[in-house]
């Protein structure tokens, strides 16, 4: 495991004799400071007032725990939480000099008491308690005095209900502190997991570097891992790595781009990006609880242009709808995002193999209620397409949308997915990671969340594929979109033995919505505007939105056990002679 010293850790010589011409540079009484990465003279107030980031080459500078404080929190907020902790030297460690002389040199440098400040204040105006790591304090390392403060933070978090965000910068644990130290990552899991139980939201702010016991504790255990650009994270750092497989290491290893691209941080961002973001992510937790339900159903009609009564609809040839349906002029899943959501936040990564660019999703608010929003990115051009791999979904997407799921579970959220894919990605690659597990444990989440789901088709719905995102209390389709077992080439391919016959194969499959509203497999059909809903955007997503209002509004009056229950009445029902009215009645009932 990585440790520190009294002298700030880094990766390697080089990196360390960069932390030291910084010190040299930085540390004097001139109006210049010399960029620790480009070399480049910069004048010092600019640098400020750039928050310590190179305007050159971009290069983020270390801030202290009060600068970092100071950029995130609003001003005069800050209540610093002063827990009296004691600081251990259980083993009586003695190096080069006494640890207990380290710990009282490192106090008379930065003027901390200990390698992490603990604070409560606002941000955007929203309550947080916030524990901000400080590297000069022997490289951030972890001992016991530290697990105990970021514990008692989190513990204050818990008390309050009140958002929790962690802003890491460490070398890892402390070695001169033994075993004590390597129990802080045992301690402070542990509280990551009671804040997940009562449903409080966590935020990790990673900064440069995280490594060791930090990374491998509370580091990466919020509901939401954010880091600075530029910044560094893992268990084993580059150097001790390289020595051990003999190999050397891709370029931006550990890097938090590196990171995002393996699916293991939700986003980067730098660092003056970096408070409107977090203040996007807190205003999911200033909602009011939906576990509750309402005291008195609300009667709750349909708006006009969502048909729930199949008389209403003509019957359509149903190839043009198929064809239409693939217009890469229809508004994507992003497009939609943008416009039904205020504040939408992408959020990234399965947190263990990758991100799928076919599947998206984040938190956002529809009228003031938060809500998180999955569904299949396709795009608007062809080149745009292969970049989200036709919006065939890979294990990785399926798992992200699983794991964005269970968040919203855990803060009371409602799930809110839009459906637009020809089916899940069938590549080597995909069953190598078990593609079909992927998308029956996602069938098997969704059955059982305890909040309002909600799925629109908004373009294909295609096999497994779509269903792995359509399992909720209400299923709506557009007036143009289509949903099957299987694409019309496909069938026509199997059963035909001709790819020319699609268009009788997409007659007899009953994927358009008017077929699929008679046989009770989707709630209702929003209707799109005149030509479709590329002709008119702005009017698709205001009848969207309208359309998610009317399917959340009775599921926010029932509990959550009655949620649950619900959903399985509906899918138990489906035995293939339910026709129009018995499924949304067996639902409501």
């Amino acid at each position: 495991m990585t440790v520190s010293s009294a002298r700030p850790h880094r990766a390697d010589p080089a990196e360390q004799a960069g932390t030291d011409r910084r010190a040299g540079a930085e540390g004097n009484d001139s109006d210049w400071a010399v960029c620790a990465a480009c070399r480049g003279v910069v004048y010092r107030r600019r640098l400020q007032r750039a928050l310590r980031v190179c305007p050159d080459c971009g290069h983020h500078h270390r801030l202290t725990a009060q600068e970092r404080l100071g950029t995130l929190l609003d001003p005069g907020s800050v209540r610093l939480l002063d827990f009296p902790v004691a600081a251990p030297d259980p083993l009586g460690f003695t190096d080069t000099v006494p640890y207990a002389e380290r710990l009282a040199r490192a106090r008379a440098a930065t003027g901390l008491d200990e390698a992490v400040v603990c604070a409560r204040g606002s941000l955007a105006g929203r309550s947080v308690v916030v524990a901000v790591m400080d590297f000069r304090f022997l490289g951030g390392s972890l001992g016991s005095a530290v697990g105990e403060l970021v514990t008692r933070a989190a513990e204050e978090a818990l008390r309050t209900r009140t958002p929790f965000l962690v802003v890491t910068a460490s070398g890892g644990a402390r070695m001169q502190e033994g075993a004590h130290s390597l129990m802080q990552m045992a301690k402070t899991g542990s509280v990551f997991a009671r804040l997940r139980a009562a449903g409080v939201l966590t935020v990790s702010l990673i900064t440069d570097p995280t490594y060791g016991g930090v990374a491998a504790s509370f580091a990466t255990l919020a509901d939401v891992i954010v880091a600075e650009s530029g910044t560094r994270l893992g268990f084993a750092g580059p150097r001790v790595i390289e020595q051990t497989i003999r190999q050397r290491l891709p370029e931006g290893f550990q890097t938090a781009e590196f990171l995002l691209e393996h699916g293991l941080v939700d986003a980067v961002y730098r660092r003056g990006a970096l408070r409107p973001a977090l203040a996007r992510l807190l205003a999911a937790a200033d909602a009011p609880s939906i576990l509750e339900p309402a005291p008195e159903p609300v009667p709750n009609e349909p708006p006009e242009y969502v048909v729930t009564d199949p008389a209403l609809l003509p019957d359509r040839a149903p190839w043009p709808v198929v064809t239409g349906s693939r217009d890469l002029e229809r508004p994507t899943v992003l497009d939609y995002a943008g416009r039904v959501l205020d504040g939408f936040e992408e959020l990234h990564g399965d947190r263990a193999s990758g991100d799928c660019a076919a599947m998206v999703g984040g938190i956002g608010t529809l009228d003031g209620m938060p809500v998180v929003l999955i569904g299949h990115q396709k795009g608007h051009t062809h080149a745009e397409l292969a970049a989200r791999n036709y919006a065939m979904a890979s294990p990785a997407g399926y798992r992200k949308a699983g794991r964005l799921m269970c968040l919203a579970a855990r803060l009371g959220l409602p799930v809110v997915t839009l459906i637009d894919t020809p089916g899940a990605h069938p590549g080597i690659e995909a069953e190598e990671n078990g593609q079909a597990f992927a998308i029956a444990e996602s069938l098997c989440l969704m059955s059982t969340l305890p909040v309002p789901v909600v799925a629109v088709v908004i373009g294909e719905g295609g096999s497994g594929g779509a269903l792995g995102l359509a399992v909720a209390d209400r299923v709506l389709i557009c007036e143009n979109a289509t949903y099957s077992v299987i694409s019309p080439e496909g069938c026509a391919a199997i059963l035909w033995q001709d790819p020319a016959a699609a268009p009788r194969a997409a007659e007899e499959l009953g994927l358009v919505p008017e077929r699929l509203l008679r046989h009770g497999i989707v709630d209702g059909v929003v209707r799109e505007p005149g030509g479709g809903a590329h002709t008119d955007p702005g009017l698709a997503a205001e009848r969207l939105r309208g359309a998610l209002w009317w399917a959340l509004r009775d599921c926010l009056a029932l509990s959550a056990d009655e949620l649950v229950a619900r959903r399985t009445r509906r899918y138990r029902s489906m035995d293939g002679t339910v026709r129009y009215g018995e499924a949304l009645c067996s639902a409501r009932s």
